[in-house]
């Protein structure tokens, strides 16, 4: 599963670094009305308004090649049928493998996928009991080896308040899950689904289905180039957030 992460850049530097149309407002929080930061955020949670990459035909030019957009989204999916936000499940993961038979990601499956920009993602491992004997969890913190950014396949959705129709729309991801893969499996059986930059085309193209391929776990050779490390448990605590976080034990 993927629960928390951290993210250390901003949607300006991020536009650029990929050519993409910056459309994240500042602050961060002003497009979903929740929680957010423009900058570093070293704990994000769910319902955070977060970071991702769509990419989309111009609203005024629908015939126009789509382009990559940065928007804000909020992290915890919202169906457009759903009646109103926080009554439902807190989708904020969805298993690759099911996510298109379920009817809160069918439709985001077709055709509004995105990707969720990360420095790295959070799992706790069962640890020993402590002094009273209550069981414990470890947190690791799994990032490239080679200090890159990471770019996870999610789904997106659009939700319109419909007893306020001058409400803006609430847009709102989900990340998707697979199985572990190589030494990520000693920490969790599942993970978030990496998806490497060759792969983005096909992924995003918001006007056909993503291949089938694409939803698979990742390959041996894009486990083995995440390292793992063992966190302080400062992370449990969302109100927690600074570069000590990520520090080794």
């Amino acid at each position: 599963m993927c629960g928390r992460y951290a993210v250390t850049t901003d949607p300006a530097k991020l536009a650029a670094e990929i050519d993409a149309v910056n459309e994240v407002p500042v602050p961060l929080d002003a497009a979903a009305g929740t929680p957010g930061s423009p900058g570093p955020n070293y704990n994000v949670a769910p319902t955070t308004t977060v970071m991702t990459v769509v990419k989309r035909h111009d609203h005024d030019d629908p015939d126009d090649d789509p382009r990559l957009r940065v928007r804000a989204m909020r992290w915890g999916l919202v169906p457009a049928w759903a009646k109103e936000v926080g009554k439902g499940p807190l989708l904020f993961n969805a298993r690759a493998e099911t996510a298109g038979e379920k009817s809160s990601f069918r439709a985001s499956v077709k055709s509004r996928r995105c990707l969720v920009p990360m420095d790295g993602w959070y799992e706790w491992k069962k640890g020993p009991p402590d002094s009273k004997g209550k069981p414990t969890k470890v947190p690791f913190f799994m990032s490239p080896v080679d200090g890159t950014r990471l770019f996870m396949a999610g789904l997106w959705s659009v939700w319109h308040d419909r007893t306020d129709d001058a409400a803006p729309p609430l847009l709102s991801c989900s990340i998707l899950t697979t199985d572990a893969v190589g030494d990520l499996r000693e920490v969790h059986d599942r993970m978030p689904l990496i998806m490497p930059y060759d792969n983005w085309d096909a992924w995003l193209d918001p006007d056909h289905r993503a291949p089938d391929t694409l939803f698979a776990p990742p390959s041996a050779d894009v486990a083995a180039a995440i390292a793992i490390r063992e966190v302080s448990p400062l992370v449990n605590r969302v109100a927690n957030n600074s570069p000590e976080l990520l520090n080794p034990v």
